[in-house]
């Protein structure tokens, strides 16, 4: 099953909220939930984000009430601006909007017979629907191919017997299918690599206890689940090798945004002698975006820190800070796994010829 995919005229997605109790498929019908589940984790992970947003704004197309392509570029543009607002540091979200809606101004010629006994203007509206439900069906293949060229890549870098610390979750759940660092791992096991993955439990969403050590058993990949701040303890004990994590914006100097505890996992393992690789598909690389100064952090509800599951663990009125991603900077980074290849300092030239390639 695909964490996110289009089925009977509607947008179906994994509840990871659910997750791992209950495996439970959503059904949106409107642009407007699947922008909520996006926003509410039902959903979660840049790439299946993007893939969800494309799946969304042809939602939009299909629902629309217009009869002119000006009328539905319209209610596209407002389907987009809403989605785009759902989670603003990941770029595969906006990444995927823009991909849509420039697929959608190609203005394509009428179905055949679409416009007949309807006026030509219909007939385009009807051929921007079909071409935007393609093109989103085309993303979510392509990123399960992309997932899987990471994990090829990616795999290089694993010996047998290596003994692997990651954060948050970037298996298939976090991706349309496979994964990305959670991915390369799956390609090594795959090779008949011997793996022990340290999971960390990813405060304050869980998203490490209740959805990667889940990912890792239904893989059959030994692993052990610890609290975040375990990790130094050990890395002390050297019985960590590596460590391997995601990335939701990649910015041009390689500087990384990731799930929140990540940038401290960085400076462990350089404190450690440990290499810290990132493992992105080039869809997360934003060069427009000089350094990691500039990306944009999204803060959650405090609720989320004061409460887990519900249950209320801090005092009535203390204070609560809730950042949800962290900046890596560049030069803790040992290298960027992407789906093009393996890019190493100097990032900002490597990037650049990475994203440079012809897909």
């Amino acid at each position: 099953m695909r964490t996110v995919f289009w089925q009977d005229g509607a947008v179906k997605l994994i509840d990871q909220t659910r997750l791992p109790s209950e495996l439970i498929v959503l059904e949106c019908h409107d642009w407007r939930e699947v922008a909520e589940a996006i926003r509410t984790m039902k959903l979660r992970g840049a790439p299946a984000i993007g893939v969800a947003a494309a799946y969304g704004l042809a939602l939009a197309a299909c629902q629309s009430q217009a009869v002119t392509p000006a009328a539905l570029l319209a209610d596209l543009e407002e389907a987009a601006a809403g989605l785009r607002a759902t989670r603003p540091t990941a770029v595969n979200l906006a990444w995927a909007l823009e991909r849509m809606l420039r697929r959608a101004h190609l203005s394509p010629s009428p179905l055949p017979d679409a416009g007949r006994g309807r006026g030509r203007g219909q007939g385009e509206v009807a051929a921007i629907r079909a071409a935007l439900l393609a093109e989103a069906e085309q993303m979510a293949d392509e990123d399960v191919a992309t997932n899987r060229c990471m994990g090829a890549y990616g795999a290089t870098l694993i010996p047998d017997g290596a003994r692997i610390l990651t954060h948050c979750n970037t298996g298939a759940l976090a991706t349309v299918d496979y994964g990305t660092a959670l991915g390369v791992m799956r390609t090594a096991h795959e090779q008949g690599k011997r793996l022990h993955v340290w999971v960390d439990e990813t405060r304050p969403y869980l998203q490490g206890a209740r959805l990667t050590a889940w990912e890792l058993q239904q893989l059959g990949i030994p692993c052990t689940l610890i609290t975040d701040n375990m990790a130094g303890h050990f890395m002390q004990r050297g019985q960590v090798d590596m460590v391997f994590v995601g990335g939701d914006r990649v910015a041009a100097n390689g500087d990384t945004a990731n799930k929140i505890g990540t940038y401290s996992l960085a400076v462990l393992a350089q404190a450690h002698g440990l290499p810290f690789y990132v493992v992105v598909p080039t869809s997360t690389i934003d060069l427009t975006i000089p350094d990691g100064a500039h990306i944009p952090i999204e803060e959650r509800s405090s609720q989320e820190v004061t409460h887990i599951a519900g249950v209320r663990i801090a005092p009535e009125g203390v204070a609560a800070a809730h950042p949800a991603f962290d900046v890596t900077p560049y030069r803790l980074i040992t290298a960027i796994v992407t789906e093009r290849g393996i890019v190493r300092p100097p990032f900002v030239s490597g990037l650049r010829a990475i994203q440079e390639q012809t897909p």
